[in-house]
């Protein structure tokens, strides 16, 4: 079972350039950061994200969170932990 993030909510950005929500947590006591592509997003609310990626990220923040613990496990030593639709179980 992978251990639960504590998102720093003042972290939490859109990188509407990028497509990403992007945000630092907490893992085992260690700082990560964090990638959410809008492919996400999209797998998970059916459409297309605009200017309401943050209001998705919030609405399916236990799949989001489920989804980075595991990839967090799985990339021990990324920079930056990248969540993408195939992360999504």
């Amino acid at each position: 079972m992978a251990s639960r993030l504590e998102i720093d909510q003042a972290s939490v950005t859109d990188n509407d350039i990028a497509r990403q929500v992007e945000f630092t947590a907490e893992i085992d006591g260690d700082e990560r950061d964090f990638a959410v592509k809008y492919d996400v997003f999209k797998e998970l609310s059916g459409d297309e994200p605009e200017d309401d990626a943050l209001e998705l990220f919030e609405r399916f923040s236990d799949e989001i969170l489920d989804a980075c613990a595991e990839a967090a496990a799985r990339q021990p030593s990324a920079n930056v932990v990248t969540i993408d639709e195939g992360d999504l179980e």
